[in-house]
């Protein structure tokens, strides 16, 4: 089990230099930014800070999307920081929520995200791509055939069979065991469908982990769900609140949300949050005492994940890292 955290763009850069050090230092291998760059300061200025004051930790968007930005800039950006950070870098790809709902604009079509995927990966790698309006190929002079890890962030069916034929790993915004089984095996399907090795494919988890007392972290939290049910409500309204496609225990909590503020995404001041049991954000988060992460965890591990993200951005983060690495990252080791 690998370990991983991830920030919003609101961490004040001093801070976010000696929280990286300090979840480096304490086993973590990975930290990941939000890429929404209305909502947040632009991530990947901070990506690059951070990895300048690490030496082992990988970075990455999670998750960028195909319509923010020109192909070209995007496949530069993301081969001008693996090559800065010495190839520790990955990007997580969806079809675009907040970064481009905010705008009153569409998220893409699974059709445009694998098309994205393909382009940027042959790009930094070298190869010549042709795109778009885009009269003439493109071609990086200087691309050194890095290979660009892909995690693919899915809930329905189809974008869970791009993540499995496309994806080099799938990104579930969700700490809950039987829907991560469910979900990745629908991936892990696909790929297999078309003849992909998928034995070094990787699952990660992505959602709050807070220690200590249960009551007060679930207030802390509670913005969790009501962010997954914003993509659920997506699902629902494609396939239907009772398709047999996607599992009941994933849709059947939205039955009563009212809507969603994007201008308070991810955060515990959303209005729509009076949907929200305390057992769905059980269900959906990591919390209690370290034991219990660890418990948790190992469920989800033999659900088929393999890493465990931390939206690191409810408060008491120092010592959530430091409980981690005293307590639960050994017992992965």
């Amino acid at each position: 089990m690998e370990f991983g955290i991830c920030f919003k763009g609101f961490v004040e850069p001093k801070r976010a230099r000696a929280l990286v050090r300090q979840a480096e230092n304490a086993g973590f291998t990975y930290c990941w930014f939000y890429d929404s760059h209305i909502l947040w300061r632009e991530s990947f200025v901070a990506m690059a800070m951070c990895i300048e004051h690490t030496t082992k930790m990988r970075f990455g968007p999670c998750v960028t999307n195909p319509n923010t930005r020109d192909w070209s800039l995007a496949a530069s950006l993301f081969g001008s920081l693996a090559h800065q950070s010495d190839g520790r870098f990955d990007i997580g790809l969806g079809r675009g929520d907040s970064a481009v709902r905010v705008m009153g604009k569409k998220p893409s079509t699974l059709a445009k995200l694998e098309e994205f995927a393909e382009a940027v990966k042959t790009m930094i790698k070298g190869g010549e791509v042709q795109y778009g309006d885009c009269p003439n190929p493109v071609q990086f002079p200087w691309a050194s055939g890095y290979e660009l890890p892909i995690w693919i962030a899915a809930y329905g069916p189809k974008a869970l069979s791009s993540a499995g034929r496309v994806g080099d790993g799938l990104i579930l915004q969700v700490a809950a065991p039987t829907i991560c089984k469910w979900l990745t095996d629908q991936a892990m399907a696909a790929g297999e469908g078309i003849g992909r090795d998928m034995s070094n494919y990787r699952v990660m988890s992505a959602a709050p982990a807070f220690t200590g007392d249960k009551k007060s972290a679930i207030e802390k939290v509670k913005w969790f769900p009501a962010m997954v049910g914003n993509h659920v409500a997506d699902i629902v309204e494609k396939y239907g609140a009772d398709s047999d496609e996607v599992p009941s225990s994933l849709t059947s909590y939205i039955k009563n949300r009212r809507g969603y503020d994007y201008s308070k995404h991810g955060q515990s001041d959303n209005p729509y949050l009076d949907f929200i049991t305390d057992d769905i954000v059980e269900e959906f988060c990591i919390l209690g005492e370290p034991e219990e992460h660890i418990e948790k965890l190992n469920t989800l591990k033999a659900a088929g994940v393999t890493q465990f993200n931390i939206y690191l951005d409810s408060g008491d983060e120092e010592k959530i890292i430091s409980d981690y690495g005293e307590h639960v990252i050994p017992a992965f080791s």
